[in-house]
């Protein structure tokens, strides 16, 4: 069986975690896999994750969370491929993340990937929305680019 384990990027993506509410839940930065699929077990690290407070207890102390988070944000470098990126959304996405953000510190953008299907993009004097999955928060791209 083949086992596939991807490790994020070295960018620090710290302003976003000081940003979100811990009351809604946890935040983890981009030392923290998600096993978010099986047979070849798929282990991601994104970025940053978010996990919503009443699925924390699904998380063990040691080892993978054998969870999909709530929200994804990935910050691309320099070496990610357009292709790969969305496989890595995609694959998010499948395994049940509700809102997926890509930021682009060159281009100055993101793009916000749904549940439902839907993509946006916002620009850099627009602001990033946390939507439902993480109620209030909201940020404009720049305080984070």
């Amino acid at each position: 069986m083949e086992s596939i384990t991807q490790w994020a990027t070295a960018q620090s993506p710290s302003r976003i975690i000081a940003r979100c509410g811990i009351a809604l839940g946890e935040v983890f930065a981009q030392d923290t896999g998600f096993k978010i699929e099986r047979d070849p077990d798929t282990v991601r690290a994104p970025d940053v994750a978010f996990v919503a407070r009443e699925r924390l207890a699904q998380i063990p102390e040691a080892g993978y969370a054998e969870l999909a988070p709530d929200w994804v944000a990935e910050i691309l470098s320099p070496s990610d491929r357009p292709g790969e990126v969305l496989e890595k959304v995609g694959q998010w996405l499948g395994a049940g993340v509700r809102l997926v953000w890509v930021l682009d510190q060159v281009r100055r953008d993101a793009r916000v990937y749904r549940a439902d299907g839907t993509i946006s993009t916002v620009g850099p004097d627009d602001e990033l929305d946390g939507e439902d999955v993480l109620p209030g928060f909201r940020c404009p791209l720049r305080d984070i680019l």
